[in-house]
């Protein structure tokens, strides 16, 4: 998926602006210290984005990809409880406020009031910065862990943090965010094992909090990956610009973001909507867990389903449906609305 709508669109001419005037050198050596983080294992007590150098630098390698990530999992929630607007939303630890674009983004004909947390003061200035003017957002610095209190709010973003977090601080935010939110809370990381793990473990004190898992899964039992064989994950494209291209030290015009992410909701008696009215949450019948398999008259579809991981083999027999498993990405809900 690539950056849509008019807030992704003003998101991109932003940083175009900010990121214009940076010299790739200085913005190469930030992006391999970030990298290095990225990518350890060692969670941390201290903002990792130091200054406006590293600042910058971040948005040029990791906003366009957070941004994307957070989008796909936030259209999930979406297409699972499409009549459910939020009137305000706290994105905890959004830095430089690549969810909260996102969010603008979902909801692009009636974005909500957003409060954005982070600890690191010139991540808020730059997001400050990038959406004057554009987003309706007040930017917070606040320390991201166990003490961290949350006012009343309608959804909940949490993307790309717990991986900084320690295994106690990581469970007592996303019980915070379950407390404070009033209807959605949707936590977005990095599509690797470990990622995925974190993913699980915030799912469980989700369910623990009374929510029901609305995206990906197609219900709110166990996982049925057995645990060390695979993981859940997805992959969002994102369009790179060319300096972009330069402090990542690629030639392509795009990359796929991989990632893993929850999003869960409030039982509907809890569940609030445009004029107050309780809104059904609708999960996928089934997920597509997997790329598409497409072969000479048939499609492969991995799945998660209800009753486990299972896959269906569509052919031309099955008429209409056949046209639309070949359209069929992965992380698309199955079967289509339509045919559902």
């Amino acid at each position: 998926m690539n950056v849509s709508g008019a807030s992704g669109e003003t998101l991109r001419t932003a940083l175009a602006g900010v990121l214009g005037g940076l010299p790739p050198s200085q913005a190469a050596k930030s992006v391999e210290r970030l990298i290095a983080h990225y990518r350890g294992t060692t969670p941390t007590d201290a903002p990792v984005l130091r200054d406006r150098s590293d600042v910058v630098a971040y948005a040029a390698y990791r906003m366009p990809a957070t941004f994307e990530a957070a989008r796909s999992a936030l259209d999930a929630l979406r297409a699972a409880a499409p009549e459910w607007v939020p009137e305000t939303h706290t994105d905890i630890g959004g830095g430089t406020g690549a969810a909260s674009w996102a969010v603008a983004d979902v909801w692009d004909g009636r974005p909500p009031r957003t409060t954005v947390l982070d600890w690191a003061e010139p991540a808020l200035a730059l997001g400050r910065e990038l959406a004057d003017g554009v987003l309706d957002a007040e930017w917070r610095r606040e320390r991201i862990g166990t003490a961290l209190r949350l006012a009343e709010t309608d959804l909940v973003t949490v993307s790309y943090v717990l991986k900084e977090l320690t295994e106690a601080d990581r469970a007592a935010l996303v019980a915070e965010a379950a407390r404070a939110s009033t209807g959605a809370v949707v936590i977005v990381e990095p599509g690797t094992p470990d990622g995925y793990e974190r993913i699980i473990a915030a799912r469980s004190v989700l369910i623990d909090a009374g929510f029901t898992v609305a995206a990906p899964c197609p219900h709110s039992g166990a996982c049925p990956i057995e645990p060390g064989t695979d993981w859940c994950h997805f992959a969002a494209r994102v369009s790179r610009s060319s300096l972009h291209r330069q402090v990542k030290g690629g030639s392509l015009p795009y990359e796929d973001e991989k990632y893993a992410y929850v999003a869960a909701t409030l039982p509907r008696s809890r569940l609030r909507s445009t004029g107050g009215t309780p809104t059904p949450v609708t999960p996928a019948p089934a997920r597509v867990i997997r790329r598409p398999q497409t072969r000479k008259g048939l499609v492969l579809l991995d799945l998660c389903a209800p009753g486990g991981l299972e896959r269906a083999t569509v052919t031309k027999r099955h008429g209409p449906l056949y046209k639309q498993a070949r359209d069929a990405e992965w992380g698309d809900s199955w079967p289509p609305a339509e045919e559902a």
